[in-house]
C-alpha cells in the first residue's frame, strides 16, 4: 500500500516559480515590493507558505486587468499574510477595482470614438482637435505645453 503524501507547508522559490509559472526574478521583485513575503530557514533560504501561490495568481490577474502594483499591494495589505486568499477575498478585491476598471473602459471607448474622427480629420490643429483639446479648453491655460504630465490621459475631460 502506497503512503499518502502530505503537501509541503512551505515551498522554495524554485517550487513557487515552477507552480506559478513566474520567473524567480519576478517572485523576488514582488517580495521586494511588499506584495508577498517569505520566511528564512536555518540555511537562510527563502521559504514561502503555500498560500503565496494564490496571491501570485491574484497579482497576475489584477495586472492583466491593468491595476497598478501599488494598488494591488494596498488592496492585498488588508489580507492576512499567512492566510490563503479565499473566493470571498477575491470577490472583495475585484469589487474594489470595479469602478476604476469601468472608468478605464469609458475612457478607452471615448478615445476609440474620438480617434476615428481625428484620423479622418487630419488637421493636426492643437486649437481645434477634439482628441487632445476638446472644446479648446487649453486656451484658458495660456501658451505652453500641458500634456507633458504622463498621469494626464489624452482627451481627459479636465485638461491640465
Amino acid at each position: 500500500m502506497k503512503a499518502k503524501t502530505v503537501p509541503k507547508k512551505e515551498l522554495s522559490v524554485g517550487e513557487v516559480s515552477s507552480r506559478s509559472g513566474l520567473p524567480v526574478s519576478t517572485i523576488h521583485f514582488y517580495e521586494a515590493k511588499g506584495l508577498i513575503s517569505s520566511q528564512r530557514n536555518n540555511g537562510n533560504h527563502r521559504r514561502y507558505l503555500r498560500g503565496v501561490l494564490r496571491k501570485l495568481a491574484v497579482i497576475k490577474v489584477a495586472q492583466k486587468a491593468g491595476i497598478p502594483l501599488s494598488e494591488i499591494k494596498a488592496a492585498m495589505s488588508q489580507l492576512s499574510n499567512d492566510k490563503t486568499i479565499t473566493a470571498d477575498d477575491w470577490t472583495r478585491l475585484a469589487e474594489s477595482w470595479q469602478a476604476q476598471l469601468d472608468e478605464r473602459i469609458n475612457q478607452l471607448s471615448r478615445l476609440r470614438d474620438t480617434l476615428g474622427y481625428c484620423i479622418g480629420c487630419g488637421c493636426l490643429s492643437v486649437n481645434d482637435c477634439e482628441l487632445i483639446n476638446p472644446e479648446d479648453k487649453l486656451k484658458e491655460k495660456g501658451p505652453g505645453a500641458y500634456y507633458l504630465d504622463p498621469d494626464v490621459p489624452l482627451g481627459a475631460d479636465d485638461a491640465h
